[in-house]
């Protein structure tokens, strides 16, 4: 599980993200990692491009939730917030400590604000 990056967002703007649990069928490893993009018109847009990606690596997906992110490269700030209308909101508290382990040194804030 090692070799799937943790997290895979844009460089910079706002947008949609996922956050997404992969796991071997049957066994007991688990790790979440996040996707996030401007491509997306929908959460499950980036569901759709991750799930068979994931499949082919052998692991099985289950979508936590999702929600915005908001991220400033030129200040090395991160704001996650918002949700999903199809899968919900995402735990954000998860997925700023996943950012943290990347932009370590990034201000990272979380919010359940919707803008």
């Amino acid at each position: 599980m090692a070799a799937v990056p943790q997290v895979e967002i844009d460089a910079d703007g706002t947008f949609k993200y996922i956050l997404v649990r992969l796991q071997r069928p049957g066994g007991e490893e688990r790790r979440d990692i996040v996707r996030g993009t401007k491509a997306a018109e929908f959460h499950n847009h980036i569901f759709e491009k991750v799930n068979p990606e994931m499949e082919k690596l052998g692991y099985e997906c289950k979508c936590l939730g999702g929600g915005k992110i908001d991220h400033n490269s030129k200040d090395k700030k991160i704001r996650v917030f918002g949700l999903s209308t199809g899968y919900g909101k995402a735990d954000h508290s998860v997925t700023a400590e996943i950012l943290k382990k990347v932009y370590t040194d990034y201000e990272i804030t979380w919010s359940d604000d919707k803008k």
